[in-house]
């Protein structure tokens, strides 16, 4: 089994949260020590510090992240939806389901608790009381002749923090060392999918453009070619002089009437267009010599992908965050849908670094 497709239910370890208090063999307030024993000495897949302390540490056998605050000491626990333990909370299982049904029973446990429900940054249930963050991810699996696949499914996964955590827990310093959700898309708890016969239809040249949107252009320019929207988000990172003085650098720029994403790169000096992310649920209708690329179901677009270099014998496969023909310089993404995933696609400049 490859170790980012689903581990089988009767290999994976049964927990049961403790709200606030820990889950599982952990406490809150454990030194990473304590936890490695608690895991039974589980082995560290990877780990960071930051300011001259222990920020996470990743058990890959176990399953879970281990977010850690000064001391260092436990103060919050990642699971993985497709190796973690199947964890508990009262009589409702939370892991590794489909999305809708845990946020129904974990609305129904806590109207029997009298506690409140919140939406969180992902669109997933959150319960303060408990330390309980919900989140999903998209399933993985094998296919017939055994390589992992993506399947068009997302399942859940969960964060449990303990009580300095618990009233925002993705806002916490501890846990944005380990996921930093600041600058992400906020969603309501809903994904509307643009029907396919209501999407614009633009056309692609790879390396070169893809609609209005020629890469090389300014961000000026890439928002005349977009009727003049303007962007609903722009993300970026400052660049820090020797005497602390700091410029701040626009990585992307989010359109959601369009429905693209725009990202850039410095060229002289100056921000140019350097790769389009067409939004899976929402963005325009690109094709591959006829295959349809954009909100379809993420299985069925990387089969025909597939397909379409093998008929042609001409090149191979290559990944990026997806599939994508290899000198073509564009992936297959997938964005979720709810309960689902559907397909959108990343295209981009020569040399231009996918950052996923």
């Amino acid at each position: 089994m490859s170790w980012w497709t689903r581990k089988p239910e009767g290999e994976r370890a049964r927990w049961v949260i403790d709200p606030l208090a820990g889950i599982g063999p952990l406490r809150f307030g454990m030194s990473p020590d304590r936890v490695k024993a608690a895991l039974e000495g589980a082995d560290v897949l990877c780990s960071q510090s930051t300011e001259g302390g222990l920020s996470w540490q990743q058990y890959r056998g176990a399953g879970v992240t281990a977010i850690y605050g000064p001391g260092p000491r436990l103060v919050a626990v990642a699971v993985d939806a497709l190796s973690g333990p199947l964890v508990r909370l009262g009589d409702v299982q939370l892991i590794a389901r489909v999305p809708s049904e845990v946020c129904a029973d974990i609305h129904e446990l806590a109207r029997r608790h009298g506690v409140s429900v919140r939406v969180n940054r992902g669109g997933d249930p959150e319960v303060a009381a408990w330390g309980l963050s919900m989140g999903a991810v998209q399933d993985w699996g094998l296919s017939a002749e055994g390589y992992a696949e993506r399947r068009d499914t997302v399942i859940t996964d969960a964060l449990v923090v303990g009580p300095e955590q618990a009233e925002d827990p993705y806002t916490a310093t501890p846990v944005i060392r380990w996921h930093d959700v600041r600058d992400a898309e906020t969603n309501s708890g809903t994904w509307p999918v643009t029907p396919d016969r209501d999407r614009p239809r633009w056309d692609w040249t790879p390396l070169e453009r893809v609609g209005p949107l020629g890469f090389g252009m300014s961000p000026h320019q890439v928002a005349a070619a977009l009727d003049g929207e303007a962007p609903a988000a722009r993300r970026g990172w400052y660049r820090w002089s020797g005497h602390g003085e700091g410029q701040w650098n626009l990585r992307e720029e989010q359109f959601d009437a369009a429905g693209v994403t725009a990202h850039y790169w410095y060229l002289e000096g100056f921000p140019v267009l350097a790769a389009v992310t067409v939004h899976g649920r929402t963005g325009p209708q690109v094709d591959l010599e006829g295959i349809r690329l954009i909100g379809r179901p993420v299985s069925e677009v990387d089969a025909e992908v597939i397909q379409y270099i093998e008929d042609r014998g001409t090149g191979r496969l290559v990944y990026g965050g997806g599939p994508g023909p290899e000198g073509l310089n564009m992936y297959v993404r997938a964005t979720r849908a709810g309960d689902t995933v559907v397909s959108g696609a990343r295209f981009f400049a020569p040399d231009w670094e996918d950052r996923g």
